[in-house]
């Protein structure tokens, strides 16, 4: 076979960035390899759902405001299951679903050590002469670290399609309002503690409805829905440069 042969094989792999593969850029069709199923719906719905259940809270839904509920889905799906698929990303040589999965399956592993009563993690930042917490402090700084790695991501995500660059920059403010929230509780300022806290579970709210959208679209085919799911392709993106030359 000659190298253009290998050459123009090679290029019919390639496809478009696609949210439904955690793909920010062209890259291999995962179907064309036949060796393993696209593991980023898996990862998406991991970090929908939970997602979904800790910006309920965050927005004082149904009167509940303790996290102690999202902690069991933390640790089994938002963490290890989101834990897992980010790995398979890395089985597929897809770096950016890998970083990106893996990354927040260990958020969510590690938001949920940080809220079980065994690991005392919490109560260490009581002063017990005072009563004092300077837990909101501490967990400021541990939200602006998870803001500036989604700012980092989303901005490899600005060339690719809008579900999946809209995904990343709600899910940005997020962090960046319940950060802002922390340190506002921190410094007595509880009423802008309240509203932050519930602006960033609006933004989490959007950004689980998202990866919802982009893990639908990341499954649904012709052999199981009725057509193909919209994923707009944002007009600076490789996608819609090629449509604009044709």
């Amino acid at each position: 076979m000659s190298q253009d042969s290998l050459e123009k094989g090679y290029a019919n792999r390639i496809v478009s960035a696609s949210g439904g593969d955690l793909q920010p850029g062209p890259h291999e069709d995962v179907q064309a390899k036949k060796a393993i199923a696209n593991p980023a719906p898996l990862g998406l719905a991991a970090f929908a759902l939970t997602t979904f259940v800790l910006s309920i809270i965050n927005v004082g839904g149904l009167g509940i405001h303790e996290p102690n509920l999202v902690v069991a889905l933390a640790f089994g799906y938002g963490g290890l299951v989101q834990l897992l698929a980010g790995m398979w990303e890395m089985a597929i040589g897809n770096t950016f679903g890998a970083t990106a999965l893996s990354s927040y399956g260990g958020f969510w592993l590690s938001f949920a050590i940080v809220f079980t009563p065994a690991f005392n993690i919490v109560e260490s930042y009581t002063d017990k002469a005072t009563g004092v917490s300077t837990f909101s402090n501490v967990f400021a700084i541990y939200l602006w670290g998870w803001f500036i790695f989604t700012t980092l991501l989303m901005l490899l995500t600005l060339r690719s399609t809008i579900a999946f660059a809209s995904l990343f920059i709600v899910l940005d403010m997020a962090f960046l309002c319940l950060a802002l929230a922390e340190q506002n509780a921190g410094a007595g300022n509880a009423a802008t503690a309240g509203a932050l806290a519930k602006a960033g579970g609006s933004f989490g709210l959007a950004a689980a409805f998202l990866a919802w959208y982009n893990m639908f679209a990341g499954i649904a085919d012709k052999n199981n829905f009725w057509f193909a799911v919209p994923v707009s392709h944002l007009p600076w993106s490789e996608k819609a440069k090629a449509a604009k030359r044709h």
